[in-house]
């Protein structure tokens, strides 16, 4: 009997310690959540102005990670070398837009749904980071909606575009990896991901070279989505794509 208030005083510490550790990771969640939304209200290219004409890109968003949508072909360039429709699982569809974005491989490759991803995956890129992976989707005629929306570029900002994703294009031959469906797919990509250096970030990193107004810090989707205007029409709402 004697043993037991020594018992209950270790497992009281032990609450309390287990109760400072949580109090000390929720704080820094609140602190990364904050300095973020701060970060992705501080604009770049904050003269930029859409232009009447140009090409016309689409921003996509699942409401946690963002891709960019490009026309597969135009005068400045011609993705189907770069991606081509052969990697993938139904390769012979009249595709006319690829979707791009850059993202941790363990969470791509190994989490087909949110639900799936686990805590210590989360942890281990927030303390550790992981390597980077495109994802790539081909898609016929994609319709703007409030997951998609359109932004026109300039020619010349387009090209610069262009330009900042082909540095971040693997050279060939290209390890490739199964998508989520039958119409994407995954390569070896350079560039580690980071609590700082997100899926999003890379997104507004692209646009800030192409000089397109974007925020200076998007950890979230949300940081990137803010600065792209909604469809000036707005069409059925459907599901966001999985990417």
């Amino acid at each position: 009997m004697a043993a037991r208030p020594h018992h209950l005083s270790l497992l009281r510490r032990a609450l309390r310690a287990l109760s400072a550790v949580l109090l000390a990771l929720l704080a820094v969640l609140l602190l990364y959540a904050l300095v973020g939304w701060i970060g992705s209200a501080v604009p770049r290219n904050a003269g930029w102005q859409e232009p009447a004409t140009g090409v016309e890109i689409m921003i996509e968003t699942n409401g946690v990670h963002t891709s960019l949508v490009l026309p597969l072909v135009t005068p400045q360039k011609d993705w189907r070398a770069d991606y081509p429709a052969a990697d993938l699982a139904l390769p012979h569809r009249p595709y006319t837009h690829l979707s791009i974005s850059w993202g941790e491989r363990e969470v791509f490759l190994n989490t087909p749904t949110w639900a799936d991803l686990s805590p210590l995956t989360v942890l281990r890129i927030a303390g550790a980071g992981g390597e980077g992976l495109l994802h790539v989707a081909h898609y016929v005629r994609p319709a703007p909606s409030e997951y998609l929306r359109p932004l026109v570029l300039t020619r010349t900002e387009y090209a610069r575009l262009v330009a900042a994703i082909e540095r971040e294009t693997p050279p060939h031959p290209r390890v490739r990896h199964p998508g989520y469906g039958l119409q994407d797919v995954f390569y070896d990509a350079p560039g580690r991901y980071t609590a700082a250096n997100t899926c999003n970030q890379w997104t507004s990193n692209v646009l800030a070279e192409a000089g397109v107004l974007t925020g200076w810090w998007t950890p979230f989707a949300g940081g990137v989505m803010k600065w792209v205007p909604h469809p000036r029409r707005t069409p059925l709402r459907t599901e966001p794509h999985r990417t």
